[in-house]
């Protein structure tokens, strides 16, 4: 292909709009445009760069024995209904009335409309199992669309669904789906980490994430420094810490005129925020229910809705905090409360630790557990922090940021059952299908790897996703000589089956070579004076390292050989 016969519209400063750098590269190297927030255009490069990733995926999924399908954008709402998933998806959920006043949805996702079609068309054990998947667009109206590809309004996933009549079933295909993950994000050349996660809107029991560890990414994970636990933050918890050894202390109250928060608490009794316990009110069913956490920890909800058997909780309301303790916000504490108690396992060994007293503009000290208050119930409610150890293994946990590429799902019977998909077992008996759902996000592997692997000067793609493996740059078209050989060995690489971009614009050597960095395509090769003076060209590495010096009849075996064929 030559340069002057695509579209690519490189840019020399970056976008204003574009907060990171994989978001910046995209536009400045012309494979993407906005088109509106959260909605991109794929100009020629950044389309063949997608086709990379879609065919690795496609070969992979294949080779696991999954069948290829695609489902409709457009979904009815009844659907939805049926799984309970409208609540959940709130207003992400993109929806409109037809000419007809039937109420639909562009897909969020699409385990309610394969469940839908394989309920109508499999009815026995013989059909099963069988594991379907697509790749599509999906819609979902973030109210934030940033980060470029990474979190926008469409944006194209690779999902699979697979449908079992045992669990046995469903642990090899998920083993099988996990494998094939690997194997696709090894080729993209991404470094990436699972993780144990969190099932999420999506339900079910088993999950596991796919992260690319990154300092944009907007998920936090924990991995230990001792073994292979490494966990997302929704799912992570902490060895149980060790009971504090002071000795209890009378409890006290003191005055604390508009000192509500944990900082203004800290501040002004001089302590440090793990010697108080945060009191917080949520409503489970329509009760109130006290969860206690330290001072210098938060509650994880995810954990909490599934401690307390809930799909959805919330903090309650300033009026009902005010019925249960008689005090405003802020001074909320734990003893003397007449409502169920549920405590983080930290707070439970705390000694002398300092509260809310039910009162305005009081605290209590010197508040103990089991002796001023009883606790309900101690779990694992909190969000890990740095300095907290291992379930597994007692070695210290670590902390980062990933960018989630890959999630797999064991969803059990909750879309099954919801949605009658039931099939006859050999022994005659209706049962519900068990599935598996295996998400991967297209655009934002393009994202991560990018984020992972650039300099300052562009984008170093890998070979597999590069969308040329070589770039033939001449040095001035203006020569004869010097554009014959460019073209001479672009159709020979051509010929021999290497993806090759010729730079024919007639521009500056400097714009040229600053164009080949950003666009970052792995080889290049340069047509200039020392072919004119010896009959060589030079071959260059974009990821760094010596050149080669090549003669014209040796260029294809030599590029051949770098791409180890």
């Amino acid at each position: 292909m030559k340069w002057s016969q695509t579209l690519i519209p490189t840019l020399k400063e970056d976008p204003t709009e574009a907060e990171i750098t994989s978001h910046k590269l995209m536009i400045r190297s012309g494979m993407i445009r906005k088109l509106l927030s959260g909605a991109y255009s794929y100009l020629p490069l950044g389309t063949r760069v997608l086709n990379k990733v879609v065919g690795i995926i496609r070969e992979e999924m294949d080779r696991a024995g999954a069948i290829e399908v695609y489902l409709p954008a457009l979904q009815p709402l009844e659907l939805l209904e049926a799984s309970g998933r409208i609540d959940v998806f709130g207003q992400d959920l993109i929806r409109f009335e037809d000419r007809h006043g039937r109420t639909l949805a562009l897909g969020p996702t699409h385990e309610e409309v394969v469940t839908h079609l394989v309920r109508n068309e499999i009815s026995s054990y013989r059909q099963l199992p069988i594991t379907l998947y697509q790749i599509q667009m999906k819609f979902r109206d973030e109210v934030r669309p940033r980060f470029g590809v990474l979190r926008s309004k469409e944006f194209l996933m690779k999902d699979a669904y697979s449908f079992e009549i045992n669990e046995a079933g469903l642990d090899k295909s998920y083993k099988a789906m996990y494998n094939a993950y690997c194997r696709i994000f090894d080729r993209c050349g991404l470094k990436y980490i699972p993780v144990e996660a969190d099932t999420g809107a999506m339900g079910g029991d088993v999950s596991h994430e796919f992260m690319v560890p990154s300092e944009v990414g907007e998920d936090l994970l924990a991995r230990c420094k001792g073994c292979d636990y490494s966990v997302n933050m929704e799912k992570a918890e902490p060895a149980p810490l060790p009971a504090v050894q002071d000795v209890q202390q009378v409890i006290r109250s003191v005055p604390t005129p508009k000192v509500t928060t944990i900082g203004q608490v800290s501040e002004f009794l001089k302590i440090e925020p793990n010697k108080l316990v945060k009191t917080l009110i949520y409503k489970v069913g329509g009760e109130p229910v006290a969860v206690l956490v330290r001072g210098d920890h938060e509650v994880n909800e995810i954990r909490l809705a599934k401690v307390l058997g809930q799909d959805g909780i919330s903090l309650a309301d300033e009026e009902t905090i005010t019925n249960v303790t008689g005090a405003p916000m802020g001074f909320t504490g734990p003893v003397g409360l007449n409502i169920k108690i549920i405590a983080d396992q930290a707070v439970s060994v705390v000694k002398n630790c300092v509260t809310g007293a039910n009162k305005a503009d009081t605290h209590l000290v010197n508040v103990n557990p089991g002796r001023d208050f009883k606790i309900n119930r101690v779990e694992n409610l909190r969000y890990v922090v740095e300095g907290d150890t291992c379930p597994k293994c007692g070695e210290e946990l670590v902390i980062s940021r990933g960018i989630e590429v890959g999630h797999v799902f064991k969803l059990g019977t909750k879309y099954s059952k919801a949605l009658d998909a039931k099939f006859l077992d050999s022994d005659g008996v209706l049962k519900p299908m068990l599935m598996g759902c295996y998400g991967i996000g297209v655009n934002r592997i393009i994202a991560a790897l990018i984020e992972c692997s650039h300099d300052k000067d562009g984008i170093i793609w890998s070979p597999e996703l590069a969308p040329y493996q070589v770039l033939v740059l001449p040095l001035n078209v203006k020569d004869k000589w010097c554009l014959d050989a460019a073209l001479r060995i672009h159709d020979e690489l051509e010929g021999a089956g290497v993806e090759t971009l010729l730079d024919d614009r007639d521009q500056r050597p400097g714009i040229k070579f600053k164009d080949a960095d950003l666009i970052g395509i792995p080889y290049r090769v340069v047509v200039g004076k020392k072919y004119q003076d010896v009959g060589q060209v030079e071959v260059q590495f974009r990821g760094g390292g010596e050149a080669l010096f090549v003669t014209l009849d040796r260029i294809v075996p030599e590029i051949k050989k770098l791409f180890g064929s």
